[in-house]
Parts: structure tokens; sequence; C-alpha cells
């Protein structure tokens, strides 16, 4: 189960509890989970409890409490604590560990990780202005359309249906990878940075991290293959009694 399957599972949970009578909200669009924080435990953690208190008109752990007897016993859950406020603390089944889940699934479907059918047969028409972080962004919804089976259309103009806040200067000077990241990492309704922080070489620079991880696994994968063997992923944990 992952964060993304974790997060839908409560929502389901939340739906329940309103179809139910018990709550009286809205649900949410999303639940939001998170590595559980001080105090906490188990693997995941979810606030939507908190989040629904005042509208519901109850005490957030009352909430929760109402969320944990409809996520206990769920497929992939082994059990739920609340702590805190009201905070819901999740700990899940070990044959639905997150990362060996995930993992199995992008080896089995390699480049079609991440595909879907949801948009079979649409066509997302989109019409923006003549200004570059419109046509990156332009860029990035059409290949995500393509990937759920949908087709997007581009074309230029006014009135404009996607219109993210125009980049401040040219990113080109900080390459194509630094440029895009710079473009399309800020919500679009943020000014994006144009700086040379994104080439700085440090943790706290999101794109180093990905560029750092992305280096060091090929270099491990280059290092096998001259020792003779292939990197293959195996098991995230170590089975008890092993070497």
């Amino acid at each position: 189960m992952t964060p993304v399957e974790l997060s839908r599972t409560v929502l389901r949970a939340v739906r329940r509890a309103v179809d139910d009578g018990e709550l009286s909200v809205t649900v949410p669009e999303r639940a939001v989970v998170t590595e559980p924080g001080p105090g906490g435990c188990g693997d995941f953690a979810t606030a939507v409890a908190l989040r629904l208190a005042r509208p519901a008109g109850q005490p957030a752990r009352r909430v929760a409490e109402i969320l944990r007897g409809r996520l206990v016993g769920a497929e992939g859950i082994r059990d739920v604590v609340v702590t805190g406020p009201g905070f819901l603390n999740i700990t899940l089944d070990e044959r639905a560990d997150p990362v060996a889940g995930l993992v199995a699934e992008i080896r089995e479907k390699g480049a079609r990780y991440g595909h879907g059918d949801a948009l079979a047969g649409q066509v997302v028409a989109l019409r923006v202005p003549y200004e570059v972080r419109a046509e990156v962004v332009a860029d990035a919804v059409v290949r995500l359309v393509r990937t759920q089976g949908g087709r997007a259309t581009v074309e230029h103009g006014e009135p404009a249906n996607l219109r993210p806040v125009p980049a401040p200067e040219d990113p080109a000077p900080l390459g194509p990878d630094a440029a895009r990241w710079a473009l399309l990492h800020p919500a679009p309704h943020d000014r994006p940075r144009i700086t040379a922080d994104h080439l700085v070489q440090r943790e706290g620079n999101p794109l180093f991290r990905v560029r750092y991880a992305h280096a060091r696994v090929r270099s491990v994968s280059r290092n096998a293959g001259r020792l003779g063997f292939a990197a293959e992923p195996g098991p995230p944990h170590t089975e008890a009694g092993a070497p």
C-alpha cells in the first residue's frame, strides 16, 4: 500500500462515517499522510481528524475515534492508534509494505509505471499565452494527459485557460534541467525563482538531491557491471536470521 492508496483508504473511512450519519462534513478531496511526528507511532500518520473537527462540531479526538473504527481491519492496515489531540497513527500489514510493494510494481510495469486509462478517449484543450513558463507547464500537462490515455492540444492566445505566474527572467542560463525544475517545481500561482541557487550542490537544494541520487544509482550499476554482475533489486528488509 502506497501513501496515495492509504490516503484513499482514509477518505473512504470519512465517506462511510458521513454516510452513516456519524459525521456531518464535506468529504475533503485529499487526506495527507506523512511519517509520524514526535509522540506518534506506526508507519504513517494523518491529521485529517483535526481538519474535520471544526466543521463536524466535535472534538478532534472524537472524530479520530470514529475514523479509527472504520480504518482498523481495512485491507492492508494492521492497527490504528489515536495520539495527541487527534492524530491517527496507522501501522500497515507487513504484506502491505509500501516500499516493497512499490518496488515490485515499478519492476513489473517498467516504463509503463504510472500509466492508466483515466482519460481514455478525452481531449484536453489548452490555451496558453506566449510565455516560457506557460510553454513548459503546457508541455508537462500534455505528457501527463498522454500517460492516462488522453490527448491534449495546445493553442496560443487569449483567453488563456492555463496561465501560471510568469517567470521573472529568462531561465535559459540555468541549463535545460535546472530551468525546467525552476519553472515546474513551484505551484502555478507562485512566482518561480530563477536564481543560481538551483545549481548549488548542497542537501538543501531539492534538485541537487534528485541529481545526486540518480548519479549514485548509475554509479552502482556501472561498477556492478565492471565486476561482472547486474544490480538486481531485492527485498528492502533482511529476513530474520539471515546473515
